[in-house]
């Protein structure tokens, strides 16, 4: 599994541990879904005005977000496509994880962490819309942030 990290931000700190378990976050939800090595995510860090200008540009809402997934896997595979299978992007703002991690009470590796998951079960069809997706997803996200030890 190929997890591409991008840091197009400077306002939080991104060292080595962040980027190494982030990438773990999403190599858990892909074994989990029963992806195997040929699959690939790309990882963007951004600060709030950069999520703030996709949010408008994509959703039409302008306001900064905490993650957006930008799905690849949409439509019928073309015969002759390569072997690896390339995802999608998603797009996380630190400074948002930051916030929401004071906001919970809990550490930001687990917030970062937390929408890593979320994002790449974006990428996957996961979607929060009804009830019983919610549901379905939350659920998701918790079995394997428990796998990662960060429980709630």
């Amino acid at each position: 599994m190929s997890v591409l990290v991008s840091n197009l931000q400077e306002e939080v700190a991104v060292d080595d541990s962040l980027v190494d378990f982030l990438t773990l976050a999403v190599q858990a939800v892909l074994k989990d879904e029963g992806y195997g090595e040929e699959a690939e995510v790309s990882l963007v860090f951004v600060d709030d005005a950069r999520i703030q200008g996709l949010n408008e540009q994509y959703r039409g809402m302008d306001s900064p977000t905490d993650v957006l997934s930008f799905a690849m896997l949409e439509g019928e595979s073309v015969p002759g496509e390569e072997e690896e299978v390339i995802l999608g992007d998603v797009v996380i703002s630190l400074q948002t994880a930051g916030r929401q991690a004071r906001e919970f009470g809990h550490s930001f590796r687990r917030e970062a962490a937390y929408l890593t998951v979320h994002g790449v079960l974006h990428l996957l069809g996961y979607d929060h819309q009804g009830e019983e997706d919610r549901q379905s997803m939350r659920q998701k996200e918790e079995e394997i942030l428990t796998h990662l030890s960060l429980p709630r």
